[in-house]
């Protein structure tokens, strides 16, 4: 996670870090996986087999194919993840906004089922050592120490994260294959005919569906971290990662050939197959890649919001970035909600294998959605029609099936992530629409008819000054134009008067780093556009980088700032800078429809909770003032009312 530079490369760092960041959720999942396909039935040798058969082949066109191989190349200059593949492809066509929003609520409401299901899967290995422990509190105490640990940035624990799930990755391997030797000829698992003989017929076929899509769960973070590790590190490790796994499953097969004709119970075959004097370390080692899984699902979350909010999606939140490294930061609202999300579902349903229900349901729709618009990203890169068909094909398929699958789990828990995603998915709809329904009542005029009278107000001694410098942010794309609101606010109530008016334009763009402004003299001396271009993943603190243009422009001697009031300009102290934010609030006199106005509702309630313009913006508070302006300027025009004489 260091430097941009240095993480796209191959290095033996690079791929420890990317096994301590990337794969905790899709390296935990042996823990419960197998115990989930059994689930019921009697351990036979067609469901040992064919369970595995599922596992290797899920594994390899899911994760191997659809996700190491084609989607990692849809990088946003070295950025994953849903929103960034929608940067990419957002030009294409309006609706992608929907995948992108569905894939987004999926992966957040997903981020609060994985650390329950796969802590609570490692501490339920210590009722085998001490049986009828109270194991919720113990669950409950490690996932708020992970919530408390995160204000502090995650690179301190980072560190430690590559080694132990390098052991932990070694440790599952080995185990495999001390069963392995015994029964070699459980390898022939491999052949899909088996996952075809467990399937075809079986009246089970679609919970076992919904067992085995659990070993894939981790793919879409695998996307997310990009950005931290790098493509080249992410292929290298997953060939060491995806031989553990394999290793592990199959041992697993294995020791379930012994207990053949049993119904498993509590039994949980990732412990049971391990020798008993192992057990303690086994289980300490699980917690902790179970605690490094919950991890990089809660910093994806992060960088997830972060996201939205840029690309107005969600309301503007605090952000914080607690060390220097890049991608790390910490939303102190999403961390506490995220913490009451995990405490609810372990407090609902309990034991680890209640959750499973839960999980799994809402990744196969994000999988489905991600799947969408890399095919419109494949068409963006020219790749032959008939290729991305078949790769929507296979693909809507395989995530169809597991959806159908997972939906067998809907009325066991998996009506808890719809939930979770469908209020989500409100809250970034009505965001979303809110901000087109407002852009429809801006207006906008040609700001040249205007230069005389700013340039007449600017020395009108009759009208009160101001502040010498006037700061307004403009939402006009182009220097042509100035919004009605900003001209009524300078002239009409209660007029300016200031020696320098400023526009101040930010423009997020789709490169995740990118950082540069413009500068146009409108009126020379007297009305100043800036445009900036800020990249989807920086930090929009204009009050810095206004204050560092302005130094730039006074350095080249471009602009003087210094004070035109007589008794200061003597001694050379520099004006007053004054911003004016606009905010608008919606007048009883609109004509919006019944569904707009819901829409508008919802936003204006969100805007009360979220960061204000001047904080979301890093405005200094005392040099900001906020005049609320009508959403509509122009009153109806239908109004019945005549005179009488």
């Amino acid at each position: 996670m260091s430097g941009h530079k240095n993480v796209s490369k191959l290095t033996a760092a690079g791929v420890l870090i990317s096994l301590g960041i990337i794969y905790g959720d899709i390296g935990t999942s042996p823990l419960y996986v197998f115990k989930s396909i059994v689930g019921n039935n009697i351990i036979s040798p067609t469901l040992i087999l064919g369970g595995l058969s599922c596992i290797f082949w899920t594994l390899t066109l899911q994760t191997t194919l659809k996700y190491v191989l084609i989607t990692l190349n849809a990088d946003n200059k070295g950025e994953g993840g849903i929103f960034s593949l929608y940067s990419l492809v957002k030009r294409r066509a309006k609706w992608l906004i929907i995948p992108a929003i569905i894939g987004g609520c999926a992966l957040l409401a997903d981020g609060i089922i994985t650390p329950p299901i796969t802590v609570s899967a490692a501490i339920e290995g210590l009722e085998i050592l001490y049986p009828g422990l109270q194991t919720i509190p113990i669950v409950i105490g490690i996932i708020t120490a992970l919530f408390i640990i995160q204000q502090f940035g995650t690179s301190f624990v980072g560190k430690a994260f590559g080694p132990i799930m390098f052991i932990w990755f070694s440790m599952m391997g080995v185990l495999g294959v001390s069963y392995i030797i015994h029964f070699p000829e459980i390898l022939k698992a491999i052949n899909p005919y088996y996952a075809y003989k467990l399937l075809a017929g079986n009246p089970g076929a679609l919970t076992i569906i919904g067992a085995v899509f659990l070993c894939t769960t981790g793919a879409e973070a695998l996307y997310s971290d990009l950005g931290h590790c790098g493509k080249q590190n992410i292929r290298v490790s997953w060939i060491m990662v995806k031989t553990c796994l394999l290793l592990n499953y199959f041992g697993q097969g294995v020791y379930l050939w012994s207990i053949q004709n049993q119904l498993i119970g509590n039994r949980n075959p990732f412990y049971t197959m391990m020798p008993s004097w192992f057990l303690f370390f086994g289980i300490a080692i699980a917690t902790a890649a179970a605690v490094i899984a919950s991890q990089a699902l809660i910093s994806g979350s992060f960088t997830l919001i972060s996201e939205a909010v840029r690309l107005n999606l969600w309301p503007k939140v605090k952000i914080n970035y607690p060390s220097e490294q890049k991608g790390q930061l910490y939303v102190p609202s999403m961390n506490w909600l995220l913490w009451g999300g995990c405490v609810i579902v372990v407090l609902l349903f309990k034991k680890e294998e209640n959750m499973q229900g839960a999980y799994g349901l809402s990744i196969t729709l994000a999988m489905l959605m991600t799947t969408i618009l890399v095919s419109e990203f494949l068409k963006r890169k020219k790749i032959p029609t008939y290729l991305i068909v078949i790769f929507l094909i296979i693909y809507c398929s395989i995530e169809l099936t597991f959806l159908v699958g997972n939906m067998s789990k809907f009325l066991h828990g998996g009506w808890f992530t719809i939930m979770l995603g469908g209020i989500l998915f409100a809250v970034m709809w009505a965001w979303f629409s809110a901000r087109k329904i407002k852009n429809r009542y801006l207006k906008f005029e040609e700001i040249d008819k205007y230069y005389d009278i700013l340039k007449e107000l600017s020395v009108d001694e009759s009208v009160p000054k101001y502040a010498s410098q006037l700061v307004y942010l403009t939402s006009a794309n182009f220097n042509s134009e100035i919004e009605t609101k900003i001209i009524y606010s300078i002239l009409q109530k209660k007029p300016k008067r200031a020696d320098v008016y400023w526009l101040v334009h930010v423009d997020v763009v789709d490169e995740p780093y990118r950082c540069d402004y413009k500068v146009e003299y409108l009126i020379p001396e007297k009305l100043i556009r800036i445009d900036f271009k800020l990249g989807f993943r920086i930090e929009q603190k204009i009050n810095v980088l206004f204050r560092k243009v302005v130094e730039e422009l006074v350095k080249n001697k471009e602009i003087d700032i210094t004070s035109h009031y007589t008794s200061l300009k003597k001694h050379n102290i520099v004006g007053d800078f004054k911003f004016v934010i606009l905010e608008k609030t919606l007048s009883r006199s609109n004509n919006l429809t019944l569904w707009e106005k819901i829409v508008m509702s919802i936003y204006f309630h969100l805007k009360k909770v979220s960061l204000s313009e001047e904080r979301g913006f890093g405005l200094d508070l005392s040099f900001v003032t906020l005049e609320k302006v009508p959403l509509m300027v122009t009153p109806p025009d239908n109004v019945g009312i005549k005179r009488i004489y």
